[in-house]
């Protein structure tokens, strides 16, 4: 949308971001990341490289990295959209372990199960027994700190004008309402359940399932009678 609000720029249809854009970004961010491991003494150099611990040659060396062009990859997923939503989703809406890994509980201390991406085959999945404390510090390492949001939307979806953002963006598509069905005069509205998540119609109740009872299958084949005659 124009900063005026007046006009919808749309995009190339393939086009989900800048890769050049997205490629200096990343050189930028991971040799400042660099320079910052370094001033902090976290990088450790050794043999023909020695010379780097000092700023002004490791400084020096990382100069003409800058200049060159990285290379970001950017390709549509196999899956689509959807499996890469799939994908984020368990890292945005979901606890630091789920309770189907959590395996026992004994004098050892909490059994979890984990996998390893070294091995291969059934060898992969493996258990291990924490202490309760350690087990608690290191799922406290996935609680944000006060004050942080582990979803934040920003642009045109900011919490702050959302509503209106959207409001404006339909209207400068010609998007169409949704259409509500009205019940009939004298008729209740129908419950929330019984409402298709897909279509939005009414459902209608073919047969209630009793709790106690098991769903009708079709009669056993008849076997048959008799001798085979070849």
């Amino acid at each position: 949308m124009t900063p005026d609000g007046q006009r919808w720029i749309s995009s190339r249809p393939a086009f989900l971001l800048p890769v050049r854009v997205l490629s200096r970004l990343f050189r930028r961010l991971f040799l400042t990341g660099l320079v910052a491991l370094h001033a902090a003494g976290q990088l450790g150099f050794f043999g023909e490289v020695q010379n780097l611990a000092d700023r002004h040659a490791f400084l020096r060396y990382l100069a003409p990295l800058r200049r060159k062009n990285w290379v970001v990859y950017a390709k549509p997923p196999f899956a689509g959209p959807q499996a890469v939503l799939a994908y984020l989703a368990r890292y945005t809406h979901r606890v630091a372990i789920s309770n189907r890994r959590l395996v026992a509980m004994d004098e050892r201390g909490i059994t979890t199960r984990y996998k390893d991406y070294r091995q291969d085959g059934a060898a992969r999945y493996q258990t291990m027994a924490l202490a309760p404390a350690e087990f608690i510090r290191r799922f406290l390492l996935h609680v944000l700190p006060k004050g942080f949001h582990r979803l934040r939307h920003y642009g045109l979806l900011a919490s702050a004008s959302r509503k209106a953002n959207l409001a404006r963006i339909h209207d400068l598509l010609a998007v169409p309402q949704p259409v509500t069905v009205q019940a009939p005069a004298g008729e209740p509205a129908p419950e929330p359940w019984r409402c298709c998540p897909c279509c939005g119609g009414t459902m209608i109740i073919l047969e209630i399932l009793v709790g106690s009872l098991q769903p009708r299958a079709p009669p056993p084949a008849a076997k048959p009678t008799g001798r085979w005659v070849s």
